[in-house]
């Protein structure tokens, strides 16, 4: 069991050390119009959306109780998903390629950037998961009209 907690620790580990860097876009639509865009540009590429986590919020309202009062996004979301193709493709190349899975994008409007929302998504490794990447940065430069 330890074992198996350490493995995943280290999983975990990685994979936030790889969501430091990233790929970004900035639009200077509203929110609410980017983030249609991105769903609904996702769903183009014929897939389906399985969560959307409303981080914006979820900071906004939990501010007070972890002690800050900073106000980091007027709004912020991550939208979560999966390709069976190509998540089949990257894993059969790699088994570990799990860590990477879901695929997210998110959308966010900094506070301090009122008429800039920022799109964009993590940054892969080299490899297989590059299908991933460029399948990202598809669906990112076709929301924003690119």
């Amino acid at each position: 069991m330890r074992k198996l907690l350490l493995a995943t620790c280290c999983i975990w580990g990685a994979a936030a050390a790889q969501a430091q860097d990233m790929v970004s876009y900035t639009s200077s639509d509203s929110f609410d119009d980017v983030a249609f865009a991105v769903e609904t540009a996702i769903v183009g590429e014929g897939l389906v959306v399985d969560h959307v986590s409303y981080v914006g919020d979820m900071l906004k309202r939990t501010r007070e109780d972890v002690g800050s009062d900073k106000v980091l996004f007027t709004k912020a979301n991550v939208y979560t998903f999966c390709s069976a193709a190509v998540s089949r493709r990257v894993m059969e190349a790699d088994p570990m390629n799990i860590v990477h899975c879901p695929y997210g994008i998110f959308v966010a409007q900094l506070a301090d950037k009122p008429d800039e929302v920022v799109v964009g998504y993590r940054q892969y490794p080299e490899g297989p998961m590059q299908e991933v990447q460029s399948l990202l940065d598809g669906i990112v430069k076709d929301a924003l009209g690119e």
